[in-house]
């Protein structure tokens, strides 16, 4: 922030250069001092209680993450998939303590990885302080989670451990020091300003390819080297609906998801007492927020009504599953660019989310994929979909509101011309090339190892009774009658002739 400085020489002039005045400049001097450093600290604690807030909204999260989770499977692996996102938290947040974070935003460094704030060692410093580290270690166990949806119904639960501890402490730092430190090789934010990628950097503003593609893609290898669900296809290779067993489940966790993304997408201005100087005292950070807010909204809501119709037309019916999964789609999408984007804009990326997610689904019912929760489509697909939406629809303005140094390239439908769309295309596929390079060895040999699947008993029996100790609580799955002894279901099928109606008997009285 800019600092006011109070000169008793210059002062002195105004004052009429005696003696009492110089005495009186000096005093005047030193109470705007005193004043000036008020006025400094309450802006940083300002700002780090704004930073805070947003950690906390953005863990959050992880309580719509496990809601989410539960209801979309079935309820005898209720509490194994609870307890995973207990544990993403948990061994995330040992991780990015330990490696995690110096690897991410430990400057000075290189353009590949960070050097420094190993287990927070010399810390704060002037650049960062402890609201910062909390806030990005939500973001590292939101990607961890998502790659836990994938994999669910079937994995055993010392793969979790591993997976959860690589994933947050060494694969996703690694990507968000590439773009989002001061040092990384793509980051739009580069504290030299000289040397960005064509000029522009990589806009990835609250994480659509760090965060969701991130955890998207690990959960794709994790799922594909898995192999499905028992029963989730026939021995014709068609697809069987295995539904999760609590809808509510499903749309609770929705809900907090979207409370929690106004701490994802706003908070990543970090601060919010920066004014934007263009002489509108109206007109800041804070401004630029609440657009960012707006942005978002808008987006999720449009993918939401777009799943809606596009499901009812493909489908046949009103599905309150889909409708969410298109509306996290949405969220996922519109991460990257939610700052620098109009609201008008975020529309056309709902959208397009909506039957980026579908087609996505589509795809992975052809190739037998899959994913109880959707996460490599919704996460995978609809951030890399807005990791390009970005490069389409930046507004010069905003970009360089948010990033600094006009000139730069913006939106090539807004006029920026194509380099900004180039360092996009160059994310994805250097964040697929990663991630695939580092999960999915370690999915394979923790696969070769037999530490990667239970076993089909287990599967079958459930989860929660086999390595868990007991059921969530009292269930009835639709297709599983193995509770039940002494009578089978059968269906009831129609007879061939229309049922009659009691009033339309003759009656034996002659009434």
């Amino acid at each position: 922030m800019t600092t006011l400085n109070c000169s008793a020489t210059d002062l002195l002039p105004l004052l009429g250069g005696s003696t009492n005045a110089t005495a009186a400049a000096n005093y005047i001097c030193a109470r705007f001092d005193v004043i000036s450093a008020k006025l400094s600290d309450t802006t940083y604690a300002i700002d780090n209680t704004y930073l805070l807030f947003s950690a906390y909204l953005v863990f959050a999260m992880q309580l719509g993450f496990a809601m989410l989770c539960a209801g979309s499977v079935r309820a005898k692996n209720t509490m194994n998939i609870m307890l995973t996102n207990v544990l993403d938290a948990a061994a995330g947040g040992l991780s990015y303590y330990i490696f995690g974070f110096a690897f991410a935003f430990g400057a000075p460094s290189n353009g590949f990885i960070g050097r420094h704030f190993f287990g927070l060692r010399d810390f704060p410093s002037p650049t960062v302080d402890y609201s910062f580290f909390l806030y990005q270690w939500a973001f590292a166990i939101a990607a961890a989670g998502i790659t836990s949806g994938s994999i669910a119904e079937r994995t055993q639960f010392v793969a979790y451990l591993i997976y959860s501890s690589f994933l947050t402490g060494f694969v996703y730092p690694i990507v968000s020091h590439w773009f989002w430190s001061g040092d990384g090789w793509a980051s739009a934010s580069r504290t030299d300003g000289r040397n960005l990628l064509f000029g522009s950097g990589v806009i990835d503003f609250a994480g659509s390819g760090v965060v969701h593609m991130v955890g998207g893609i690990a959960g794709l290898w994790g799922a594909l080297i898995e192999g499905p669900r028992m029963g989730r296809f026939d021995r014709n290779g068609r697809s069987v609906v295995l539904r999760g067993h609590s809808a509510s489940l499903v749309v609770l966790g929705s809900f907090l998801l979207w409370f929690g993304w106004y701490g994802f997408n706003p908070g990543s201005f970090l601060t919010i007492s920066k004014s934007y100087g263009t002489g509108e005292a109206y007109y800041g950070q804070w401004s630029a927020i609440g657009r960012t807010a707006v942005t978002t909204t808008l987006a999720g809501c449009t993918a939401a009504l777009t799943t809606l119709f596009g499901k009812r037309l493909m489908a046949g019916h009103w599905n309150v599953t889909d409708v969410c999964n298109g509306l996290l789609g949405g969220f996922a999408a519109i991460t990257s660019g939610c700052a620098v984007v109009e609201p008008w804009a975020a529309i056309v990326c709902g959208f397009v989310a909506a039957w980026v997610l579908m087609g996505c689904n589509k795809v992975a019912e052809k190739l037998k994929y899959d994913d109880p929760l959707e996460a490599a489509q919704l996460h995978g697909g609809c951030g890399a979909w807005g990791v390009f939406f970005t490069g389409l629809f930046a507004k010069e303005a905003y970009v360089v509101q948010v990033y600094g140094r006009p000139g730069r390239p913006y939106g090539l439908f807004m006029g920026g011309g194509g380099k900004l769309l180039a360092a996009q295309i160059i994310q994805i596929l250097v964040v697929f090339g990663w991630v695939t390079a580092t999960m999915a060895p370690l999915f394979y040999a923790l696969n070769r190892l037999n530490l990667l699947r239970i076993s089909s008993e287990d599967e079958m029996a459930g989860m929660d009774l086999t390595r868990h100790g007991g059921f969530a609580y009292v269930y009835h799955d639709a297709e599983d009658h193995s509770h039940i002894s002494g009578f089978k279901l059968r269906k009831v099928e129609p007879t061939s002739s229309s049922p009659t109606l009691d009033h339309d008997l003759p009656s034996s009285t002659g009434v």
